[in-house]
């Protein structure tokens, strides 16, 4: 998909009330339904979630004061994780137990949690009365003040007077970017038609207090939902989040929800969804689905609010899972505007889809053919590597790509492009089947349990699909079993690896384990515990983890600074090594060096790539830039500012390689019998042809030359 520069009014760069007025995020929402606290099952679950987690997980870990510590932090931050409730005097009294969770897990005792948990309850409800009185009238926009929204270097405060100073900070804050929000859309309107009657200050910022009121009651009722089991999680992830982050409890619906993401089912605008505490997060978009098209939404992006067309936006922060999805689907042809918090910058954006229905086929891979220099080369797109272990006769990544690879050879082509951008994984067996195209046989990863020897997984395939030139192009997105398929050529020396200038760094393995598996006779449903039991490494003896595989040439792009991957996740299981497997390099490439040099000294001399080295550099700023004015005044002077900074960078992505790409003739017999199709692949090569990466992969793969002349393309 061609990288679109991120337009973005001024409202982009303010964040939102439902951003920073929420004092609940919590690891675990869920409907409500008995409100019932059953002392019993939290114990029950304290005593065999600690059992499984210390002798099942790949990490060895003590329960001593460390843990302890770890625990006590995550709680606390995960119950006020925008320090909206706690004081403290309120973590003085907190921390005697601080160096004592440890041992009240072993002696199942709850003391910590309850006396956490009931101070939470009580300043939750203290909460309403804050917010209420503050918004019933103006506040002062002529003072000078600021506020600071790194909310991990923001104290917490002090006494109750300032938590509620805080407060007041926050709700001004909001109600000043809807204010501008506001006018900005008066001026748009204006332009537009001059006889549109533009609002004052004074009754856009009651609008805005009202609009700001409804939005937190409304918030408070979905709060007073939520029952004792949906804290506990929060406690209980605070426990198994203490091992590794992708470790986590999930409660009996969370777990339903989690199988039926497993499935496949997709839900709206092509995007799988999750629930994060309060939030929905865009977990992958679905390749070809209209987000996708769109090109904006990403990964990692929040989802805020959702408006209906031209409706008025409805906050979805707090809502069920369920719920917001219902929200999100809609009609084919119909509009939905999506507020999200990107991942990116941490700014906010408004993003406008059209529904359509959302083909699997579009998950599959596919390829294309683009001529360059009299030669024609081979583009394979695969976006995730599928299987179905249930169905023998379903399609599957590693046959897929045999037979794609097959039908380009049929073309001619003289090289192959292997697409890996975004692509987060899927199934191991068959990265080691689609390495093994291209190489004769032999080792391709190392699997590691806790206290084991590492498993060699092999390629015992002698046959060897595709012997020329290969170039693998890979982004910040690429992780797991698209780091162990870029890894093994990069070892092998098989292919050159183009992209970001390092994958993902998911070097881990989770199991989803049902609770009541180790306590059978309980009788309600126990929830299960996904826990980190792998490790994936490398032929070459380094893991995965962390490091992800750097690329041979590293590209600038928009996440070239950003904190990003597993190395910039809390408590991520660290790099390590093991022994090296026994390989021999392919030693396929005459002139492997020099095309790697030429192409890196094009990305240092290409303007554009400068460019967007700049504007990856200012994304970290801004990143860092937490701080607002509250004064109206310096308030829209930094708006605008910023504004004109980010005008220089609208053009670096508008892009055209003036190549032409075009489908494989096995596929021009089905264009011709469905136009939804023909649509789909005349977006696709579009969208490549205005691609810089993909152009700069091309430039790579047809310099390559292969050792031995008869190998070349003659397969």
């Amino acid at each position: 998909m061609t990288p679109r520069f991120m337009s973005t009014r001024r409202k982009s760069y303010l964040p939102l009330l439902i951003l920073f007025l929420f004092a609940n995020s919590f690891t675990t929402f869920a409907t409500a339904t008995k409100k019932i606290t059953d002392p019993e099952k939290d114990k029950v679950l304290i005593f065999v979630l600690k059992n499984i987690l210390t002798r099942g997980h790949f990490v060895e870990k003590d329960l001593n004061d460390d843990f302890s510590e770890k625990v006590y932090q995550e709680f606390i931050n995960g119950l006020d994780p925008n320090k909206r409730y706690f004081t403290q005097e309120d973590l003085k009294e907190f921390s005697q137990y601080k160096y004592e969770i440890d041992n009240q897990l072993k002696n199942n005792d709850l003391t910590f949690y309850n006396l956490v948990y009931g101070r939470f309850l009580t300043k939750v409800k203290n909460a309403k009365s804050y917010y209420d009185a503050l918004l019933k009238s103006p506040f002062n926009y002529k003072k000078n003040e600021t506020i600071n929204m790194d909310l991990e270097k923001v104290p917490f405060a002090v006494n109750n007077n300032e938590l509620i100073d805080y407060w007041r900070k926050q709700l001004k804050l909001n109600v000043l970017s809807r204010v501008q929000e506001q006018q900005d859309l008066q001026k748009d309107k204006l332009e537009k038609d001059p006889t549109f009657k533009t609002k004052t200050f004074k009754a856009l910022e009651i609008e805005a207090r009202k609009e700001v009121l409804k939005n937190m009651n409304d918030l408070y009722l979905r709060i007073e939902e939520l029952e004792h089991e949906d804290w506990f999680s929060t406690f209980l992830n605070s426990v198994v989040g203490a091992f590794d982050p992708h470790t986590t409890y999930m409660a009996p619906r969370i777990k339903e929800r989690f199988d039926q993401d497993m499935s496949g089912k997709l839900e709206g605008i092509g995007a799988r969804l999750f629930k994060k505490g309060i939030y929905t997060e865009v977990s992958e978009l679905v390749s070809g689905g209209p987000a996708w098209k769109q090109g904006e939404l990403e990964a990692g992006d929040t989802i805020l609010e959702v408006a209906q067309g031209l409706e008025e936006p409805l906050d979805i922060v707090g809502m069920r899972l369920d719920d917001a999805i219902k929200f999100i689907k809609g009609k084919k042809g119909t509009e939905v505007r999506l507020t999200v918090k990107k991942k990116m910058d941490g700014s906010t954006k408004i993003i406008s889809i059209i529904r359509d229905v959302v083909e699997l086929e579009e998950t599959f891979v596919k390829s294309t053919i683009v001529e360059k220099n009299g030669k024609k080369y081979g583009l394979i797109d695969l976006p995730r590597f599928y299987i179905s272990f249930d169905d023998a006769n379903y399609r599957d990544s590693a046959k897929d790509m045999e037979q794609e690879i097959e039908r380009l050879k049929k073309e001619g082509v003289a090289g192959l492009l292997i697409d890996l951008r975004n692509n987060g994984g899927g199934s191991l067996k068959t990265a080691i089947e689609i390495s093994g195209l291209f190489i004769d046989q032999g080792p391709i990863v190392q699997v590691k349990y806790r206290g084991e020897k590492p498993i060699v997984k092999s390629d015992t395939n002698q046959k060897t699909q595709w012997k020329g030139a290969v170039v693998v192009l890979v982004n910040e997105f690429s992780a797991s079993a698209s780091e162990i398929f870029a890894a093994a050529m990069q070892d092998y020396k098989r292919a050159i690896i183009i992209g970001g200038n390092q994958t993902y760094g998911k070097g881990t393995v989770q199991s989803v384990i049902p609770i009541n598996n180790f306590y059978p006779n309980y009788e309600s449903d126990l929830g299960a515990i996904k826990m980190t039991i792998q490790k994936f490494y490398r032929i070459n003896g380094g893991s995965t983890q962390i490091e992800g595989v750097y690329s041979d040439i590293a590209m600038p792009s928009r996440y070239s600074f950003m904190e990003f991957g597993e190395r910039d996740m809390k408590g991520a299981l660290v790099w390590d090594k093991v022994a090296q497997a026994k390989y021999t390099m392919t030693d396929s490439y005459d002139n492997f060096e020099d095309v790697v040099y030429n192409s890196k000294k094009r990305i240092a001399d290409n303007e554009r790539f400068q460019l967007i080295n700049e504007y990856a550099k200012w994304l970290k700023k801004s990143q860092e830039d937490a701080n607002y004015s509250l004064n109206y005044t310096h308030f829209i002077k930094d708006s605008e500012v910023k504004e004109k900074e980010v005008a220089k960078f609208k053009e670096i992505f508008k892009f055209d390689s003036k190549l032409s790409f075009s489908s494989p003739k096995y596929e021009l017999p089905l264009l011709e019998k469905d136009s939804i199709l023909t649509d789909k692949r005349a977006y696709w090569h579009k969208n490549l042809s205005k691609d810089l990466y993909v152009a700069e992969a091309l430039n790579v793969l047809s310099e390559l030359k292969m050792k031995s002349i008869n190998e070349v393309v003659k397969n």
